[in-house]
């Protein structure tokens, strides 16, 4: 009797293992595959207003879930500040400054230099959290910066004239959305999984919708059929369905596992952008790839 549970432990920590690497395994190519999609849908649609609608109804849908699953949706006393300031770092620069990144960079250049997120979030827990960085984070980091380099040098020459800003853009979303998970960490919030979702989302959307309110004149007619499929994919798919297989995996399996296996969203986010938009993989790119990735894998070492 004890080895026959024995076994049937042993067969239902197999079976979790497969479950948590086949819900890993679809989020990194979704959250991948979202990269061409939103420079897709960008071409007809101005980057505010996009990011409003595709935002609004991924918080939407969580705040729907969150209800399903039996969470409070009520604030505690006192966090509206914090929630505020989280908002705003994980969400609202994140869709903001993305989407100003894929108007002025190719998909491949704009998913390399902001996959270094984990790079600054290193740098950032060293005075917040307290966490010195190894030797091994700092040869990181400057691989990292190299993988920049090497993205705008070797990706785009010659430089376009919103390289520069678009690179900036795209810096900025990496170093405050680290800045927004390091700061979480040292003080999460005390709100259920899903209704905290939610509530970043859509207060983190608010501002976004007002940029676009104020000085976009969007046309959702020029939006051909197929590419509302587009749309919507960005926002139920990346959105909302990778976070709840990312937050089940990260169940499921050790989180060096899933953490690492990050490392491949830049490498789908390149070449599925090359693929479906046409956009050139040159030595460059690649080796700005490879830069990129194995600065954060040594940034991530524990």
């Amino acid at each position: 009797m004890f080895s026959s549970a024995e076994g049937a432990l042993a067969r239902a920590r197999q079976n979790g293992r497969t479950e948590g690497l086949s819900l890993l395994l679809f989020t990194v190519v979704s959250w991948g595959l979202n990269w061409p999609a939103l420079k897709l849908v960008l071409h007809y649609l101005p980057p505010f207003s996009m990011r409003t609608v595709t935002a609004l109804a991924a918080g939407i849908i969580v705040m729907v879930l969150a209800l399903i699953r039996g969470e409070r949706l009520s604030l505690p006393h006192g966090i509206w500040r914090r929630l505020l300031v989280v908002s705003f770092l994980n969400y609202t620069s994140w869709l903001g400054f993305v989407s100003l990144a894929l108007v002025w960079l190719p998909a491949t250049v704009a998913v390399i230099i902001t996959y270094t997120m984990p790079v600054w979030a290193v740098g950032l827990a060293w005075p917040l959290l307290g966490e010195r960085p190894r030797p091994s984070h700092l040869i990181g980091v400057l691989l990292a910066l190299g993988g920049v380099a090497a993205a705008l040098g070797g990706g785009m020459r010659p430089l376009t004239p919103h390289a520069l800003p678009g690179a900036a853009c795209a810096l900025a979303a990496a170093v405050l959305f680290a800045l927004g998970s390091v700061l979480t960490k040292r003080a999460p919030l005390a709100l259920p999984p899903f209704a905290s979702v939610g509530w970043q989302i859509l207060l983190g959307v608010a501002p976004i919708a007002v940029l676009a309110a104020l000085f976009e004149h969007p046309d959702f007619s020029a939006l051909p059929g197929p590419d509302w499929l587009v749309l919507g994919y960005t926002s139920i798919v990346a959105l909302v369905f990778s976070y709840l297989s990312w937050f089940r995996a990260l169940r499921l399996l050790p989180a060096s596992v899933a953490t690492t296996a990050t490392l491949l969203v830049p490498v789908v986010g390149v070449f599925s952008s090359g693929i479906l938009l046409g956009e050139t993989l040159g030595a460059g790119k690649l080796l700005a790839l490879g830069l990129t990735v194995a600065g954060v894998a040594l940034a991530l070492r524990r």
